[in-house]
């Protein structure tokens, strides 16, 4: 007989780490650099709130990606 062991990960924290939001708004021009910011954050826990938001300045294309904390926002 086999036994079978499952992992889980642990909770995350009930608060953000280094004094961050709950709440943040990520923006700013659409490159590998805002996703590297974004995938930072889901690295540390927070997790996508709503859709992401695009617009052209003339120049760039400019997002925002709100995130947050689990837990906090309902």
């Amino acid at each position: 007989m086999t036994a079978t062991t499952t992992s889980t990960s642990p909770a995350p924290a009930s608060t953000p780490p280094d004094g961050l939001p709950a709440y943040r708004l990520l923006t700013g021009p659409d490159d590998a650099s805002f996703c590297r910011r974004v995938s930072d954050a889901l690295a540390l826990g927070y997790r996508l709130y709503g859709s992401p938001a695009a617009t052209f300045n003339g120049q760039t294309v400019i997002v925002a990606q709100a995130i947050v904390w689990p837990g906090t926002v309902v």
